[in-house]
């Protein structure tokens, strides 16, 4: 490439600290009137536009030229095509698992162990599979959550546990799922393999989920002589019969997903397989025709049952409605790359890193900074990119594999983020289940244990994920063995 294309020239300007601080204040800035001032409740592709407008002009004072830019961005998404090709995929298969009756599946059998006694644990139970089915957080609190929380009050359980309960089941599935955007998102943005940072969750999220569970056993049996109003469950449950072929064989393409995940094959053509099986089994099993299928698929899975309660649970997915955080992600890359390759990112992490000499601080620098991105820019998904961005090659220079990274991304800025009625995800559960973030907070265990958990594991040595195995057990930088 000729001289003036080498975005390395030595004619380039370097960020300094300062500068970096102020551009991502501007983000900062943008992002705050967007969500909080024009009251936002998902993050418009414009904001991004004019944040990755801003982004640009600051390169420009570094003495890049615009073709630079471009050939920087462009090289952005160049690598991270494989991650946004997820988002395809994921629609895809929340349509035919719909269509299947593989989602309806779950939630009707799930509904079965519902009682006063263990209903907050149950509760807790189905919100997480059925996030882990379906891949998102908020059709789990929108759709399941919504009926949850009539049930409780209809035990006289208080609107804060229940809530709680919802958002951190919702929040643990969405954060586990291969077909969730999320982890897909934080492992593009981190350059991790998709099964490996789900595994590095895994570590951390099983004791945290394991403590959660026992506590929410434990308050659930002050209201186990409560009686319970069937009426919703007994409608739900109606409803998906006379509508599906709930025979356990339509179970299947989850099995084949796990069973390949489990095998480490790719994860990209193990969701087609999975699409693939739904497809079939709703054609075996449910009437379907190949016509209507591909229709799902592409417009997502829709369905008439008059019910108020289980409509909105099933009439989702589809490449279509993946369009949105397709261009969020897609427009992200574009910044992030923008702020590393000119140097901003260098300059934050060299200004934050430079007295980190153990795992346990580094861990608590990543998660802080992806708490405060969160809570700042008021959407996790920005925090996602830029975090990933920041830090990856960090990692790298310390020997951990990014796996790791997007554990600690995921417990800082996804966990915390519907305990932030700010947030776009706060503002949803606000919406949705009428009570705020920070009321149910105290009891939104899984959602702080899970940072928690981390660092202290971090700290002793425990679950940290290198990439040369012989450090498992270090705690120190100076100790370990580089590849």
């Amino acid at each position: 490439m000729e001289e003036k294309n080498n975005v390395n020239s030595s004619n380039h300007k370097q960020a300094t600290f300062g500068l970096a601080i102020g551009v991502l204040l501007m983000i900062v800035c943008i992002m705050f009137i967007g969500v909080m001032w024009l009251k936002t409740i998902s993050i418009p592709a414009c904001l991004i536009v004019v944040i990755t407008l801003v982004c640009t002009i600051s390169c420009l004072k570094l003495k890049y030229k615009f073709d630079e830019l471009m050939n920087i961005m462009a090289e952005s998404l160049k690598n991270s095509t494989f991650g946004l090709l997820f988002f395809i995929a994921i629609g895809g298969i929340i349509a035919s698992w719909m269509m299947s009756g593989t989602v309806p599946a779950i939630i009707y059998y799930g509904l079965n162990i519902i009682s006063p006694k263990i209903f907050l644990p149950a509760g807790l139970l189905l919100c997480s599979i059925t996030a882990l089915c379906t891949g998102t957080s908020w059709g789990t609190v929108g759709t399941i959550g919504i009926a949850l929380i009539a049930l409780g009050q209809g035990m006289g359980i208080p609107l804060p546990i229940t809530a709680a309960m919802i958002v951190s089941g919702a929040a643990f599935g969405d954060k586990m799922s291969p077909v969730s955007d999320t982890p897909n998102l934080i492992s593009m943005s981190c350059g991790a393999d998709l099964y490996e940072s789900i595994k590095a969750m895994i570590t951390t999220m099983t004791p945290a989920y394991i403590i959660s569970f026992i506590l929410f056993t434990v308050l659930g049996f002050k209201f186990a002589g409560s009686s319970i109003n069937y009426e919703i469950i007994n409608e739900t449950q109606t409803v998906l019969a006379d509508n599906f072929n709930l025979n356990p064989i339509v179970l299947l393409p989850i099995v084949i997903l796990l069973i390949l995940s489990l095998k480490k094959y790719p994860s990209l053509p193990s969701m087609a397989v999975a699409i693939i099986a739904g497809i079939v089994v709703s054609i075996v099993l449910q009437g379907e025709t190949l016509s209507s299928c591909i229709e799902a698929l592409n417009s997502g899975f829709v369905i008439e049952t008059g019910s108020q309660y289980v409509d909105p649970i099933l009439n989702r997915g589809g490449l279509q409605s993946m369009l949105n955080t397709f261009s969020i992600a897609f427009l992200a890359i574009c910044m992030g790359g923008l702020l590393d390759k000119c140097g901003y990112l260098n300059a934050i992490v060299s200004g934050l890193l430079t007295k980190v000499n153990s795992v346990g601080s580094l861990s608590l620098i990543v998660i802080i900074s992806s708490f405060i991105s969160t809570a700042s820019l008021g959407e996790a998904y920005l925090s996602f990119i830029l975090n990933g961005s920041v830090y990856k090659k960090e990692f790298d220079k310390r020997g951990l594999n990014r796996a790791m990274l997007a554990r600690l991304i995921s417990e800082g800025a996804l966990m915390p983020a519907p305990l932030m009625p700010w947030t776009t995800f706060g503002a949803f559960c606000l919406s949705t289940l009428g009570i705020s973030g920070l009321e149910f907070a105290p009891y939104a265990f899984l959602n702080y244990l899970s940072p928690i958990v981390s660092l202290i594991m971090a700290y002793l040595g425990i679950g940290v994920v290198w990439k040369n195995k012989s450090n498992k057990g270090k705690r120190k930088f100076d100790d370990i063995i580089v590849e």
